[in-house]
C-alpha cells in the first residue's frame, strides 16, 4: 500500500490506482458486522433491498408481510457500537400497505424524495418519501415479480414490469400509464434491467429458460435472444435459443453495461457479452438456486477486479465477475437469503433473509502484523503490539485522507 502511495505521490500512478487496489482489499475482507445492527422491523422474509445512488446513505427493504421500511445507515452516534434504525415504515395499519409479498422496492435514481414498490398483490405503486403516501398506483391482471427503472435514463420514465403473464409491461411515470407491452416470452417474467450503459436497452429474464434484450424504441421485436451454447444467429434457429436449462429468475448488469449476468434453476450463472449477446463461457461452478421466483444479486464498484455476490442457500457466494473464481462464503443467515445490496462508498454489503434479519458486512480493517523481533516481544510484550496498532492506524489514516482529496 506505501508503494501505491509513493507512486501517486510522485506521479508515476493515476490517482484512481490506489483507490480501485484499497476498494478491492476492502472487498476481500468483507465479514459479518458484530458492531452494527439493523433494527428488526420485518415479521416474516425480507424480499429485496435497494440504497439510494444519491447519498447512498438511506436503505429501503421490502418483505414477505407487504411491509416496507426505510432504514438509516449512517452512524449517527459516532460509536462502535450502534443500530441503524428505521426511519419510517408502511405497516400493516397503513391505509397504502400491500396486501401481500412485495417483491421489489427501487429508489428513484435522481432524488430520493420519490421510491416505488411491486407486491403480489398485482400493483406498482410510486411513493411520495416525504409524505409516506402513494402518489400513483398501476394495477396489473397477474401477479407481479420485478420491476426496474433505468439509472440512466434522461428521456423516458419507464418503469419495466415483469409478471405472472408472457408479456413485459412499460408503465410511464409522466403519464401515468402503461404505454406499450413487449412480446416473445412465453411463461411468466421473473426478473427485469435496465442496461446502465444505454438507457433504451432492457433486459428480461423468464421461467421459459430465455433472456432477451429489447430496445424499446423499435417494434419489430427484441433486440438478441441469449443462447447459451453460442449458436449461428438466424430468425429461425433464435426462436429456439434458451440461456439456462431452467427458470431464469435473476438479472444484474456490470457497472460498465458491458456485460450481463444470469442466474437460473439450473444452478449455474453465466456472464453474457451485452453487445454481441455472445456468452463468454466463464465458469462459476456450482450456484445453487432453488428460487421460485426472482432472486436479487449484485455486483461491486470501483475495484481493481469486480466482484459479484449471489444469494446461495443460506450464505452468500463472492465471485470474481470475470475469472468465475469463488472468493468466499458469507455465512451468517439462519434461512435462505433472497436479495442483497452493496454499498459502493464504503465497500459493505447488506443482506436479507427469509430469517426475517437484514446483516451488515463490512471490511475487516486490520490485519495481525507478525513481530519482528520475538525475543524483543516476549521482554516487552505490550511495546510491540502498540506499535504495530499504531502503524497499522496511521497507514489507515494517509489512505483515506488521499482518497478524500
Amino acid at each position: 500500500m506505501l508503494g501505491f502511495l509513493s507512486a501517486r505521490q510522485a506521479g508515476l500512478d493515476h490517482p484512481l490506482r490506489l483507490r480501485r487496489a484499497e476498494s478491492t482489499r476492502r472487498v476481500l475482507g468483507l465479514e459479518l458486522n458484530k458492531d452494527r445492527d439493523v433494527e428488526r422491523i420485518h415479521g416474516s422474509g425480507v424480499n429485496t433491498l435497494d440504497i439510494e445512488p444519491v447519498e447512498a446513505r438511506y436503505m429501503l427493504s421490502g418483505g414477505s408481510d407487504g411491509v416496507i421500511v426505510l432504514y438509516d445507515l449512517e452512524n449517527s452516534s459516532r460509536q462502535p457500537y450502534y443500530t441503524c434504525k428505521a426511519v419510517c415504515s408502511v405497516g400493516r395499519n397503513h391505509p397504502d400497505v400491500h396486501k401481500y409479498s412485495v417483491e421489489t422496492v427501487q429508489w428513484y435514481p435522481h432524488d430520493t424524495g420519490m421510491f416505488t414498490s411491486s407486491s403480489f398483490d398485482k400493483t406498482l405503486k410510486v411513493w411520495d418519501t416525504n409524505t409516506l403516501q402513494t402518489a400513483d398506483v398501476f394495477n396489473f391482471e397477474e401477479t407481479v415479480y420485478s420491476h426496474h427503472m433505468s439509472p440512466v435514463a434522461t428521456k423516458h420514465c419507464l418503469v419495466a414490469v415483469g409478471t405472472r403473464g408472457p408479456k413485459v409491461q412499460l408503465c410511464d411515470l409522466k403519464s401515468g400509464s402503461c404505454s406499450h407491452i413487449l412480446q416473445g416470452h412465453r411463461q411468466e417474467i421473473l426478473a427485469v434491467s435496465w442496461s446502465p450503459r444505454c438507457e433504451y436497452v432492457l433486459a428480461t429474464a423468464s421461467a421459459d429458460s430465455r433472456v432477451k434484450l429489447w430496445d424499446v424504441r423499435r417494434a419489430s421485436g427484441c433486440l438478441i435472444t441469449l443462447d447459451q451454447h453460442n449458436g449461428k444467429k438466424s430468425q429461425a434457429v433464435e426462436s429456439a435459443n434458451t440461456a439456462h436449462n431452467g427458470k431464469v429468475n435473476g438479472l444484474c448488469f456490470t457497472n460498465d453495461g458491458l456485460h450481463l449476468l444470469t442466474v437460473g434453476t439450473d444452478n449455474r450463472m453465466r456472464l453474457w457479452n451485452s453487445s454481441s449477446g455472445e456468452n463468454t463461457l466463464v465458469n462459476y461452478g456450482k450456484v445453487c438456486n432453488d428460487s421460485r421466483k426472482g432472486l436479487k444479486f449484485t455486483v461491486s464498484y470501483g475495484c481493481s477486479s469486480e466482484f459479484v455476490f449471489v444469494p446461495y442457500g443460506s450464505t452468500i457466494a463472492v465471485y470474481t465477475i470475470y475469472s468465475g473464481e469463488q472468493i468466499t462464503m458469507l455465512k451468517g443467515h439462519y434461512k435462505s437469503v433472497d436479495c442483497c445490496v452493496f454499498q459502493s462508498n464504503f465497500q459493505e454489503l447488506y443482506s436479507g433473509s427469509r430469517d426475517c434479519n437484514i446483516l451488515a458486512w463490512v471490511p475487516s480493517l486490520y490485519e495481525p502484523v507478525p513481530d519482528d523481533d520475538e525475543d524483543s516481544a516476549f521482554l516487552f510484550p505490550s511495546f510491540p503490539k502498540t506499535w504495530s496498532w499504531s502503524r497499522r492506524a496511521y497507514i489507515t489514516l494517509i489512505i483515506f485522507s488521499f482518497l478524500n482529496l
